[in-house]
Order: structure tokens, then sequence, then C-alpha cells
């Protein structure tokens, strides 16, 4: 018969042996094996188990040691940082609650399409980042203070100075109305350009005698209408314009400088049209007579112009007779014809009956003294009219003048 097997009992090794030993095995492993360059692996401490004595945990050792639960990012900021980038597919806003939203706003960028942006966002520090990323100088001033305006009308205008007829698409700023028609309110264009001259063909030898199959009509130069534009900008205020180029160079010629009988005539019944218009300048394009009573005729009768500057032009005695008629047809407050030709005699006829004209100016044309100092008269009279209008009425000093002693006595 075999002899039974006894177990070999367990002995426990107290708390201070057994941290000893664990101690100096794992140093003596450190000696021996891990190269010098490595850090020490991290043993956890023994740990009682029920009923079967010392067990060791397992070792954890992280992928990054300078990971911390403290720059973890909160949930919200993570939904935001998703808004903005997906904000041209999925354009949440309206939505966000209003510290979320000015947090979205500040961080949009500039360069999203205004078929996003523009009738979403209001936020006026968004637009200034975008003018100031579009333009070195900015005079927020002159558009009203507000940036968006500014980025709106000043966009307009750099589409209108490079367009050249026959060459540029129409739709390209036509499609921009249904973006900018709430905010554009003033327009300053200070460049037309002409459609593109082609060569002319070389005649052939074979053509007729009379010459007419080998005359080539001369391109036509009008430039581009803004008749359905200002159509479509329900609140245009000022129209500033100057049919020339800038900047020709070497290449200038005196057709760059034309302003046709075609444009002004697509002009007056454009400014005609244009009901909310309250200031017109047409300066620098060559208006001669017939052309400024083109004009001046779409002008009578206009219901909210206040402003009309047709400066540094030709006009003469006839179309200084259409501007003297428009001073007793209109609510004119400001009238400059600086820097043309002779008519300050008909100007003074039309003004003898005008009662709202405040400024005139007439400097660098040929106009006699007496007219100027009548002329100078009559501003007077104007401005002291309407100072009187301007004056707040005030009851309690009409009921003292009324009840005044001398008031009384007479």
């Amino acid at each position: 018969m075999q002899e039974p097997v006894t177990p070999p009992s367990l002995s426990v090794p107290s708390r201070s042996s057994v941290s000893t030993q664990d101690h100096s095995s794992t140093a003596g492993q450190v000696t021996s094996s891990a190269p010098p360059s490595l850090k020490p692996s991290v043993m956890a401490p023994p740990v009682k188990s029920k009923g079967l004595g010392i067990r060791q945990m397992r070792r954890i050792i992280a992928e990054d040691a300078e990971w911390s639960l403290a720059i973890m990012p909160l949930l919200s900021e993570l939904c935001i940082q998703h808004i903005v980038n997906n904000f041209q597919n999925n354009p949440i806003l309206n939505q966000l609650l209003p510290e979320h939203k000015q947090k979205v706003l500040d961080h949009l960028s500039p360069d999203l399409p205004l078929t996003v942006t523009s009738n979403l966002i209001e936020d006026e520090n968004y637009w200034r980042r975008c003018c100031i990323q579009r333009w070195p100088v900015c005079h927020v001033a002159k558009h009203g203070g507000s940036w968006k305006r500014m980025f709106f009308e000043r966009h307009l205008e750099n589409l209108l100075k490079h367009f050249i007829p026959g060459a540029t698409d129409p739709a390209m700023i036509l499609d921009l109305l249904p973006l900018c028609r709430n905010y554009v309110r003033s327009i300053h264009l200070d460049q037309f350009l002409p459609p593109i001259q082609l060569p002319s063909l070389p005649r052939n030898g074979d053509q007729s005698d009379s010459g007419s199959e080998g005359e080539m009509e001369e391109p036509s130069m009008d430039h581009y209408q803004l008749g359905d534009l200002v159509a479509g900008l329900s609140r245009l205020e000022e129209l500033d314009l100057v049919y020339g180029v800038k900047d020709c160079g070497m290449n200038f010629e005196w057709n760059l400088f034309l302003f046709t009988f075609r444009d002004c005539h697509s002009l007056a019944a454009t400014i005609k049209a244009c009901q909310t218009l309250k200031i017109f300048r047409l300066t620098r394009s060559k208006v001669d007579d017939d052309k400024a009573r083109i004009l001046i005729r779409s002008l009578l009768d206009h219901p909210a112009l206040e402003e009309l500057d047709l400066s540094h032009n030709l006009i003469g005695d006839r179309g200084a007779r259409a501007a003297a008629k428009l001073l007793s047809h209109s609510r004119l407050h400001v009238l400059n014809l600086a820097n043309n030709q002779d008519g300050g005699k008909q100007l003074l006829e039309g003004m003898s009956e005008n009662r709202t004209l405040l400024e005139f100016d007439l400097r660098l044309s040929d106009v006699a003294q007496e007219s100027e100092y009548l002329m100078g008269q009559v501003l007077h009279a104007n401005r002291e009219a309407a100072r009187q209008r301007a004056l707040p009425a005030n009851p309690f000093m009409s009921s003292i003048t009324a009840s005044s002693p001398e008031n009384a006595a007479g």
C-alpha cells in the first residue's frame, strides 16, 4: 500500500518579509536584465486574497505618461467645434444657446460662401473680420457704421468695376441681389470698363467697288447698364458714378472715357425708376448739354432726390436752363455744377422760385459777379427759412409771448 501524501503546509510570511523580498527581487531584476535607459517597471503591492494566501496584481503601464483627465475637453466644446467644421453643409446657429452661438461665430471662417452667411449671420464682429481680411483700409463710418453693409457694398462695387460688357456674365452680379438687397444703400463707382475691342480684319481685294461690304462697323462702346441691378436694390439712396478707366497706362484712348447716348438714356430711366434715391452724382464723364437735358428731365418731380452733382463736365447754357427748371420742380437741397461752362444767368432765373436749395457750387465756372451775389442772397434766405422750420415748437414760450404786457396793450 502507498503511503498517503500530505500536502505541504503553507506558511504565510509576514508583511515586512514579503515587502523586503519583493523589493530585493525587483531590484535584482532591474540590475540584471533591464537596460539603464528604461524606467523600472512598477510592481503592485501584494494583496491578500480570501483563503488563497498572497496574490500579486497585474502591472499597468500607461501608454502616455502625460495623459490626464484634467485636459480632456468638455462635450459642449467638442460639439461647438463640430458645428464650426461643418457649418457650410449644416449651418446650425439660431438653435444654439446665446453663449454657444457666440463661440461658433467667433470661430467661423471669413471665407464661407455668401449664400450661407448673408441672410443668417448678423453679428458685426464676424463681418468686421471679413472686411479686414479682404481690404487693408476700411472706413466703416462711410457705410453707416455697419460692417455688414460695408462688406456687401464694396463687394458689389468691386464686381461692377471689373465688369467687361460682352465678356463677363451679367448673372454674376444679378445672382448677388437676393443676398445684398437689404444692405446696399450706396454705390460708388469710379470706373466703367468698355467692351473689348477686337482687331479689325484685313480687307480682301475681291470686294465690290462700293466698299460697303469691306467696311466694318465700329464696336459699340456702351458700358454696363445698371437698370436691372438698381431695380433690385430696394433701399438704394446714393449713386456716385464716373464713366472712365483707372490705371489705363500706355493704353490710353479717349474712347475709354466716353459716356455714350445709350448709357445716358439707360441711366436716366434707372434713376427715374429708383424712387428711394436721395443723392445722384455723375462727375468727370463728359456730360454735355444734350446728355444733361436727358438726365435732368428724368429727375423732374422726383419724390426723394435731395442732392445732384454734375460737376467737372461740359454743361453749358442749355444744360443750365434744364437745371434751372429742375430747381423749380424738385426738392433739391444741394446742387453742384462746378467746373462747367457758362450758365449762371439761367440758373439765377430758376433759383428765384426755389425755396429748398441750401448749397450751390459753381466754382471754376464762368459766372458773372452780379449773378453770384444774387445767388448768395437767395441761398441765405432759404437757409434762414429752413432754420426757422427746424426750430422746435415751444408752447410755453408762445403763451408767455401772448400774455406779455406789450401784446396785451397792442
